[in-house]
């Protein structure tokens, strides 16, 4: 059974005995103990792990494998999916009250009972600010970083917030070479044009879509920008670029970093 924005009933009951202010309330995480006190010092306090998590049928697509071409139904489906547990954990963070979530993992894990379903997982530490602050996102939406504590730590000494979690994904196919262009390329050094072109254009496509999330959330710019390549289960010439990073913004318009002092050795 599921309630709200598909949180099952049982997490509901979890979330609730960790709300601030319960008798019984106890934080939980996974951050180590360096990041949790560096998160402690940039002025947050963990309210405990959350997170959302969605089993997907990943679908097929036909398409004429001579050429380059992205799969876009496959595309949709590994954004849908990733989505949708994104979405669950931050809604978990806001039956917690929180301002955000730090050190975000999202997990990918195929199932032995169906090669064509997947796992997709999202889940890392609530937070919530100490002073009352503009945290949340322009959506309304408690922030998602990827950030380790050490680099959020960082990011809000510098008068940075983290918005948001950003990605773009393109599920690529790579044509396969006719016989006699292999055979062409036997004991030689020489780029393979159709190759470069097929996999500059899929990471080009990850890169623009993880952009375009930042913008929409009126981000400054990414940081902590991850270009994976993942083959999953397609075979050799397919293959998944996916783009990752923490769109980020100055705290204040007027924001500058300060820079650093040189402190100079005494010399006797």
């Amino acid at each position: 059974m599921t309630t709200v924005d598909g949180i099952p009933e049982d997490a509901m009951r979890r979330l609730a005995e960790m709300k601030p202010g319960q008798k019984t309330s106890l934080f939980t995480s996974d951050l180590s103990v360096n990041e949790f006190l560096l998160v402690r010092e940039a002025g947050f306090r963990p309210l405990g792990m959350v997170l959302g998590s969605s089993i997907y049928h990943v679908g097929f697509q036909f398409g004429r494998w001579s050429k380059n071409q992205e799969l876009e139904v496959l595309s949709n489906a590994m954004y849908h999916a990733r989505e949708l547990a994104m979405t669950r954990m931050e809604a978990e963070a806001d039956v917690l009250g929180a301002d955000g979530i730090v050190g975000v993992r999202l997990e990918i894990e195929f199932k032995e009972f169906g090669s064509d379903l997947a796992e997709f997982i999202a889940v890392d530490t609530a937070v919530k600010a100490d002073e009352p602050g503009q945290w949340r996102n322009n959506t309304g939406k408690p922030f998602t970083s990827d950030l380790s504590g050490q680099d959020f730590w960082t990011l809000v000494q510098a008068g940075y917030a983290p918005l948001g979690m950003v990605m773009g994904t393109c599920v690529y196919h790579v044509a396969h070479q006719r016989f006699w262009q292999a055979m062409g390329n036997v004991g030689q050094n020489v780029e393979i044009p159709q190759f470069t072109e097929a996999l500059y254009d899929a990471r080009e496509l990850a890169m623009s879509r993880m952009q375009a999330e930042a913008e929409a959330l009126q981000a400054e710019g990414i940081v902590g920008v991850q270009l994976l390549s993942l083959p999953h289960r397609w075979g050799g010439h397919t293959t998944e670029f996916f783009a990752i990073g923490t769109a980020v913004k100055p705290l204040r318009a007027d924001h500058t970093i300060a820079k650093p002092q040189l402190v100079l050795p005494l010399v006797d």
